[in-house]
């Protein structure tokens, strides 16, 4: 079958066209965005791609065109396809009905922390031999590329569980497509399900948090009563949206034995001990079956990843991955790109990359990254250097939650724990704030600043910056390449 992809360069999109290729069909696809690295990747699968959405594309005459949720009514090429009548699907539902049915499906959903941790699953998977078919929101730094089909195959095909091939995916909330609005997980039907987390996000499609644990409860009735729903048991929103009603077996995991999941019957209770370095002891059922210890490059500092650790260790273990065998994989986990990563280093200051932009998300990336500069600092023989070291944060808040201001009060605690803030709000284009930015983070005083001007935030934290200094650059976008134009001036 021939398969024309509208919208083809997103990651999700992309994953979706490099498993239908892996499936044998052949594929095209369309985008305004076609450059690297999701070009390379598609075009090294034999992926013909075309810039823009002209509606000369249905010379192509594929059988069918994918939709990704990019594309909007007034969309040349889509309205071309209405025109004729032409067959059409949404890229979830396609991939659901042609790919997903025949896998054992294991699905992370949450706020925060999806891409992680479905990282995380599929490497505890692909380390015990499994091979599983994955697709992951982002670069996963243990695998090649960011989606794939996999293989048959399972520790013990005499296991229920094992009998069809597995496939980890990691689930979003976010709607479909302009003619289906549903989110997008409600075309997975997993068994294996993790809920990690649940917070009011995603301003532009949900009214309040409601909306958003109404389209949870609509994952939670598609996982059948042989499935596993693990759910974080520190989050009250997860359980109001258990208590609408659940048919399947329900574990926890948090830090402690689950305090607000008690009147939910659970089939079990994961719960960790931190030890040092941010590695810890897998806890069930109150018996240590494991230890994490982290690969020094695995980028995944913060009590947040001890949870999504947590988490994919007691999904894999529904599919037959003993405890202590998925903690041995993590400790060759290296996390996905743009998660705490590090872009460079100039006159002894290391630049970072992180995709937070929640409030929560980035809240926990600092103190993630405040945990890796204690640890040095601990080790350092050059303690008065160590001590001196200083967490500076630069945030873009871009997301469309962010332009819309719901969250942006929320701001200044989430950053109070860097030692300096610099804010960058474009004033012209799409990606301007409709709110004052300095207003907003006037409550941190002198130790933030607010720009509209990318060059010159880069030129005053250039002059700030000294030798030992942590800069942690967060934005779900480009950000204009700061990046290097903070190495390129430091140098």
């Amino acid at each position: 079958m021939h398969i024309h992809i509208l919208g083809i360069c997103g990651t999700f999109m992309g994953g979706i066209a490099a498993i239908a290729r892996q499936s044998g069909h052949q594929v095209t696809g369309c985008d305004t965005n076609v450059y690297p690295p999701m070009s390379t990747q598609l075009e090294e699968q034999g992926i013909t791609l075309i810039e823009g959405f002209a509606k000369e594309q249905l010379s192509l005459k594929p059988d069918l065109f994918v939709i990704g949720n990019v594309v909007s009514r007034g969309n040349p090429l889509m309205e071309a396809i209405l025109d004729d009548g032409l067959p059409y699907v949404s890229g979830p539902q396609w991939l659901g009905e042609q790919v997903l049915a025949h896998h054992h499906v294991l699905a992370i959903a949450g706020t925060h922390g999806k891409t992680t941790t479905t990282a995380m699953l599929a490497w505890i998977l692909e380390a015990n031999g499994l091979s599983p078919g994955y697709l992951v929101g982002g670069v996963p730094n243990n695998f090649d590329v960011s989606a794939r089909l996999g293989k048959n195959g399972g520790l013990n095909a005499s296991l229920e569980s094992q009998t069809k091939p597995l496939f980890v995916i990691e689930a979003d909330e976010y709607d479909t497509a302009f003619f289906d609005k549903r989110s997008k997980f409600v075309h997975y039907r997993p068994k294996t399900v993790i809920l990690n987390n649940l917070e009011f996000d995603h301003a532009d499609i949900f009214a309040d948090l409601a909306a958003i644990q109404t389209q949870f409860h609509h994952l939670v009735r598609t996982v059948p009563s042989t499935g596993n729903i693990i759910v974080n048991g520190e989050q009250a929103a997860l359980k109001e949206v258990l208590d609408r009603g659940v048919w399947s077996q329900v574990e926890s995991f948090s830090q402690e034995p689950s305090a607000v999941l008690q009147k939910i019957a659970l089939n079990a209770q994961w719960s960790f001990q931190s030890l040092a370095l941010d590695d810890f002891e897998v806890i069930k059922d109150g018996k240590v079956v494991g230890r994490v210890h982290w690969h020094p490059d695995a980028s995944v500092a913060g009590r947040h990843n001890q949870m999504n650790a947590l988490a994919a260790i007691a999904a894999a273990s529904h599919v037959g991955v003993s405890p202590a065998d998925a903690a041995h994989a993590l400790g060759s986990f290296k996390n996905v790109k743009r998660r705490l990563e590090i872009i460079g280093r100039a006159r002894g200051v290391t630049v970072y990359d992180d995709f937070a932009h929640h409030p929560t998300a980035i809240t926990t990336t600092i103190d993630g990254l405040r945990r890796r500069i204690r640890a040095e600092e601990t080790q350092s023989t050059e303690s008065s250097t160590a001590k001196s070291a200083r967490l500076i944060a630069v945030l873009e808040p871009r997301s469309n939650t962010m332009k819309l201001g719901v969250m942006k009060q929320q701001l200044p605690t989430s950053l109070q724990d860097a030692d300096l803030v610099f804010g960058y709000g474009a004033s012209k284009g799409k990606s301007a704030l409709g709110w004052d930015l300095a207003q907003v983070l006037s409550p941190l005083g002198d130790k933030a600043q607010a720009f509209d001007d990318l060059d010159q935030m880069v030129e005053a934290i250039v002059q700030i910056a000294k030798s030992g200094d942590h800069l942690l650059v967060m934005s779900n976008g480009g950000f204009g390449g700061v990046h290097q134009k903070i190495l390129k001036a430091l140098v």
